[in-house]
């Protein structure tokens, strides 16, 4: 851990004075690169005729008229800590610990043809007695795959990838954890102006805490998907799709057994006068064990501009209904899977995931000069009595053992500062107050969370 940190601080010096610079005009419009949460997604528009920082020189290569290298990579450093993780201080559940994640990629560019991208990972955790899958992945291949463009309009992709789809609902990254999720797949994408169709069959990498031992193409687990999304206008657009997941052993409250399911979707996201929303529905059939699946999920959210302390903000409510099991012995499975959901679906705290839940969740962004401020509150209650409640790694984590439905409430804080195109800090809280459910099995105390973030992309 302590070489991540000096690497961390060495960085910090090394990006400082460039970026300051570009601090003092106009940041975004100026910069020359746009770091994006997928790092094959970075746009690099350096310009030959002007001068260029050593940083600028290595950033990227022309190797020819049509061909480039570029290189970059990311460090996050990470200290959280919890009061009452399990909500009962009759057992030692008070700790901290510290996370690092360090990243680096080179993206190869050939006549806007040919792409090779390659990206290293380690994430190291100290302090922590109990390592789960997500927190510890010493040296892996992150992401490594080859896309080739037959048109302006057709490409195939065959490796190694990060996914997020629409809204990262059911597909997403898992940024929240400290080792993000990787797909081995192959794919085909169509898109223009107003429309991208994606088709891929994926198969999820298997973490394990060493040095290039992660399993891959383990066939317990795989994804097949199809997915347009579609651009009806400047203030409509629509996702429509349909994914099949089988699984192996997969474990909810009614007992273990193979679990294969299509989830067949509709996102309908836009803008209406000044309002902002994002809607969603999923509906999930086939085979668990002997039990045939009928599941599914509406989710809601609207949001409104709205000036708070004299500063631009944002003030919008989420709501869901996420079914649960309805009986054990009807013959039916009614839990929701939410496939491979954002590690942090309810803030980077990660007690509650996307299963048997009704919550809802109002909040407001705003800022503080260069500091943004989020403030958001959930209640959350169970949506079926006869089910458990489920982690966002989808893991029975509170079994169904009594009748009451209220989970309990949960109040969140985030601040942010971005110092410069390369550094951001970030400072999360989350109280978490149990009620009916959580009482009644025996788990009453208030929970306690934070975790202070910086990183840095070059």
């Amino acid at each position: 851990m302590r070489c991540w940190t000096i690497i961390g601080c060495f960085l910090c010096f090394a990006f400082a004075e460039p970026v300051l610079s570009q601090v003092e005009g106009a940041q975004d419009e100026t910069a020359p690169y746009g770091f994006s949460l997928l790092r094959q997604n970075d746009e690099i528009n350096l310009k030959e005729d002007e001068p260029k920082s050593f940083y600028q020189n290595i950033k990227q290569l022309q190797l020819s008229d049509k061909t480039t290298l570029s290189f970059g990579g990311s460090y996050r450093f990470q200290t959280e800590g919890f009061v009452n993780e399990q909500f009962s201080n009759e057992e030692d559940q008070n700790d901290y610990w510290f996370l690092n994640r360090f990243q680096v990629h080179s993206h190869l560019k050939v006549s806007d043809r040919f792409e090779l991208f390659a990206e290293l990972n380690s994430s190291l955790i100290a302090s922590k007695d109990e390592v789960s899958p997500v927190e510890k992945d010493e040296l892996s291949l992150n992401q490594i795959f080859i896309r080739y463009h037959f048109d302006e309009n057709w490409n195939v992709l065959v490796g190694r990838q990060n996914m997020r789809l629409g809204s990262g609902r059911l597909i997403d990254i898992r940024e929240g954890p400290n080792v993000r999720l990787s797909f081995d797949m192959a794919q085909l994408q169509y898109s223009n102006s107003k429309t991208k169709i994606t088709g891929f069959y994926a198969v999820p990498v298997q973490l394990e805490e060493g040095i290039f031992d992660n399993d891959a193409l383990n066939f317990k687990e795989s994804l097949m998907a199809l997915y347009w999304t579609q651009n009806w206008n400047s203030k409509t657009n629509t996702d429509i799709y349909a994914l099949y997941k089988e699984e192996e052993n997969k474990t909810w409250d009614s007992g273990t057994a193979d679990d294969n399911r299509l989830s067949i979707g509709l996102r309908h996201f836009g803008t209406w006068k000044k309002f902002r929303y994002n809607n969603e529905f999923v509906y999930q059939t086939g085979s668990f064990g002997d039990q045939n699946i009928s599941a599914w999920t509406a989710s809601f959210n609207i949001e409104h501009p709205w000036a708070l302390l004299g500063e631009d903000g944002v003030i919008g409510i989420k709501t869901e209904a996420i079914s649960g099991d309805s009986s054990n012995t009807d013959g039916n499975l009614n839990t929701f899977d939410g496939l491979y959901p954002r590690g942090a679906y309810f803030g980077r705290v990660a007690r509650f995931g996307p299963s048997n839940l009704i919550d809802v969740h109002p909040y407001i962004e705003t800022s503080l000069g260069p500091i943004s401020i989020e403030l958001d509150y959930v209640a959350f209650w169970r949506f079926s009595r006869q089910d458990g409640v489920y982690s966002p790694p989808l893991i029975l984590e509170y079994p169904s053992i009594n009748d009451n439905r209220f989970i309990g409430h949960q109040i969140g804080t985030i601040a942010g500062l971005e110092v410069n195109n390369f550094i951001a800090l970030e400072l999360e809280t989350n109280l978490i107050f149990p009620s009916d459910f959580l009482v009644e099995s025996g788990l009453d105390d208030t929970l306690f969370h934070t975790v202070l973030t910086a990183e840095i992309k070059f």
